[in-house]
C-alpha cells in the first residue's frame, strides 16, 4: 500500500515509478504537493481504492480516470479544477467524493447515476445553478456551502436517497427556493443560512412544518 509517505513531497508531477506497483497499489495520498495534473498512466492502478489528492494546484483530470473500476474515495479538495472528465461517470463503486475549495463553474452531473455514490461535497466553488440532472444523484449528503447558487432545481426534491443538504453561503433569494425540497423529499437536515434572505421568512415557507417532522425524527434516532 501507498499512502503517506509522499504527502508534503515538494512533487511537481506524479511520479511515475509507482507504475510498477499498479497492480498492488490501493491507496494513493499525494496531498500536500504541487501537482498541476492527474496523469493517464493513473487509469493503470487497476486496484486503486482510495486517491487523495488535496491541496495541490491540479487543474487537469486525464480522461483515463474513468478506467479506475474499483475506486471508492476520491478526494480532490483545494486544487484548481475549473471542470472535470466526463469519463468519471464510469467510476460505478464510488462512494466519497470531495471537491471543496475548487473553481468548479457548474454543477458536475458525470456523479449522477452513479448509484453507490454517498457523499459528494462541492462547498467552496463557483456553482450559480443546481440543474435538473440531479434527480438521478444518489446520495444522502450533499454539500454546495459557499457557492454563488441562485437558481436551485426543483427535481433536487426527487433525489432518491438525499437526506442532508447543505447551502450556506449562497446566493438564493426566497422565491426562487423550491419548496418541494420542504414537501415532497428525505430531506432531513437542510442548512441554509447566510443566503438572501431573513430566516424567519424561510421558517414561514409552505412546507416548512413538513421538514422540521423529518428533522426532528432524525434528531429522536441519533439520541
Amino acid at each position: 500500500m501507498l499512502n503517506e509517505l509522499l504527502t508534503k513531497a515538494n512533487l511537481n508531477e506524479f511520479p511515475k515509478d509507482i507504475v510498477r506497483l499498479k497492480s498492488n497499489i490501493r491507496s494513493v495520498d499525494l496531498s500536500v504537493n504541487k501537482l498541476r495534473s492527474v496523469p493517464a498512466f493513473v487509469g493503470q492502478f487497476s486496484c486503486l481504492r482510495h486517491l487523495s489528492l488535496n491541496n495541490n494546484r491540479i487543474n487537469e483530470i486525464a480522461p483515463e480516470i474513468g478506467t479506475l473500476s474499483k475506486l471508492e474515495t476520491l478526494s480532490l479538495n483545494s486544487n484548481q479544477l475549473v471542470s472535470l472528465p466526463s469519463s468519471i461517470s464510469q467510476l460505478k463503486n464510488l462512494r466519497n467524493v470531495s471537491l471543496s475549495d475548487n473553481k468548479l463553474r457548474s454543477f458536475p452531473t458525470v456523479f449522477c447515476d452513479l448509484t453507490h455514490l454517498d457523499f459528494l461535497d462541492l462547498s467552496r466553488n463557483n456553482i450559480s445553478e443546481v440543474p435538473d440532472g440531479v434527480k438521478s444523484l444518489h446520495v444522502s449528503e450533499l454539500n454546495l456551502n459557499q457557492n454563488q447558487v441562485s437558481v436551485l432545481s426543483e427535481e433536487l426534491a426527487r433525489c432518491p436517497r438525499l437526506k442532508i443538504l447543505r447551502l450556506e453561503e449562497n446566493c438564493i433569494q426566497l422565491n426562487v427556493f423550491p419548496t418541494k425540497i420542504l414537501t415532497d423529499s428525505q430531506v432531513s437536515v437542510l442548512t441554509i443560512d447566510g443566503n438572501l434572505f431573513e430566516m424567519k421568512a424561510f421558517h414561514n415557507l409552505q412546507g416548512y412544518e413538513q421538514y422540521m417532522e423529518r428533522y426532528t425524527a432524525t434528531k429522536k434516532k441519533i439520541t
